[in-house]
């Protein structure tokens, strides 16, 4: 019977007088055209996938006021000018392109978390899979949420019963929950990537220094996020009305004319 060999241990792993350096290996010009697709994923990363990151996660914290402060959450951000043009090109392409191109590059790749068991080959891995969660996770999201069932945009008031509702199977809390915290695992490390690769976080101290800010930043986004699926499921705000009128909806409070 055949049997499998184990695979050959790169070449200088058998010299023992060769070090190899910890560090973040940078985005550098002269390959191709990778180099582009390259820089373009890792900035989508951050703008504008990061930055609506961030207002998704501040907007479903209104989760914790109720279904009406909620609603008017989404009627406002549905209210935008241009908000479908703003949609399409500032979130649905740019997160296509990025998850699509992260499992390019992780199918290209291969960490060496066998020969050289250092903390950075483990993060290496946790990128990839944390980003292939993320990615699955909000294409099923923005189809159950944004174009399957109840519209939304025209009826902001039943957003908070929507998402309740999806969240009365546990499986899905469950789901949620795996996801929000690999979401913001994902975005916090590939923060402090960036900041690494592009130049601006320049020695080790400084990578060391940041990456405590990164992981401070992204486990609060996780309890953020958390939060407001506690908002969904506990019991303050259980049996949430399917359709709000708008006219129940917390308005921003308007300047007392003189």
């Amino acid at each position: 019977m055949a049997t499998a060999q184990p695979p050959a241990a790169p070449p200088h792993a058998h010299n023992p007088g060769h070090q190899v350096r910890r560090g973040v290996q940078p985005l550098r010009a002269g390959e191709g055209t990778s180099f582009i697709w390259r820089k373009l994923h890792s900035l989508t990363g951050i703008v504008p996938i990061g930055a609506f990151l961030l207002e998704h996660i501040l907007s479903n914290f209104e989760a914790l006021k109720g279904w009406a402060a909620y609603g008017e959450q989404v009627r406002f951000l549905n209210s935008l000018p241009l908000v479908r043009v703003l949609e399409w090109t500032f979130i649905f392409i740019p997160i296509l392109y990025h998850g699509a191109y992260g499992i390019y590059i992780w199918l290209r790749g291969q960490s060496n978390v066998v020969y050289y068991p250092w903390a950075g080959n483990w993060l290496y891995v946790s990128q990839r899979w944390t980003g292939v969660i993320s990615f699955v996770y909000i294409v099923q999201h923005v189809l159950r949420q944004r174009f399957m069932g109840i519209s939304l945009p025209e009826h902001p008031g039943a957003a908070f019963w929507k998402v309740q509702h999806e969240l009365s199977n546990p499986i899905m809390v469950a789901i949620y929950a795996i996801a929000m915290i690999a979401v913001c695992w994902h975005f916090a490390y590939g923060v402090w990537l960036f900041a690494a690769k592009w130049g601006i976080t320049a020695g080790p101290t400084a990578r060391r220094r940041f990456a405590w800010v990164c992981l401070l930043g992204g486990v609060l986004l996780a309890v953020m996020g958390l939060a407001s699926i506690w908002a969904f499921t506990g019991p303050k705000f259980q049996n949430a009305p399917q359709v709000l009128p708008e006219s129940t909806l917390v308005a921003p409070a308007q300047p007392a004319h003189v």
